[in-house]
């Protein structure tokens, strides 16, 4: 005879969460190295498996993927020339991130599911064709925010936030501690 309970676990399914993409929009090679940095780490470490870089930046693809060898997982920064065929070509949702956007909460229950979503992000001039190219224009707030923050907040709220597990492969890897810090670093001292 089964409990109740058992039969919750076992009917509990696991949702189903979308490969994340995003696409950082008007990259500023010299200019913007350490924000487009803070977001392809946030963006990494929440959870998006990649990041189309506009223009190409490989200084920085380089450094990320650095730091992904470092510490496991499969995110990868992609330079592309032309944003827009990125857009028109992606299999999934495009979700453009601004604080002009439908409030986050209405837009979250069209991303859920399987289909993969792209999450463009832009400097200061955000080109007027995005906005008519993307699915869904999210507000993420109605206040003036970065890319960095707004990002970091649709991958919580989509995805929740990533296992240890994720991050497979990785030499180094942090040990929780109330006070302090401990980091493992797995290379073999021979």
């Amino acid at each position: 005879m089964a409990t109740a309970s058992s039969d919750s676990r076992r009917s509990r399914r696991r949702k189903a969460r979308p490969p994340v993409s995003v696409l950082r929009l008007g990259h500023r090679p010299g200019r913007d190295p350490r924000l487009t940095t803070h977001l392809a780490l946030a963006a990494r470490a929440l959870g998006a498996d990649r990041m189309y870089l506009e223009p190409p930046d490989p200084d920085l693809a380089e450094r990320i993927a650095s730091i992904a060898r470092g510490w496991g997982g499969s995110f990868t920064v992609e330079g592309v020339e032309d944003w827009k065929s990125v857009i028109r070509s992606f299999p999934g949702r495009v979700v453009h991130l601004t604080m002009y956007g439908r409030p986050l909460d209405r837009a979250l229950p069209r991303l859920a599911g399987p289909a993969p979503v792209l999450l463009v992000v832009g400097g200061a001039k955000v080109p007027p064709d995005v906005y008519r190219l993307a699915d869904l224009n999210v507000g993420v707030g109605s206040q003036p925010h970065s890319e960095v923050a707004a990002v970091a907040v649709v991958l919580d709220r989509l995805l929740g936030l990533p296992s240890p597990r994720r991050f497979a492969g990785g030499r180094r890897r942090v040990v929780p501690r109330a006070r302090g810090k401990s980091v493992v670093d797995r290379r073999r001292t021979s």
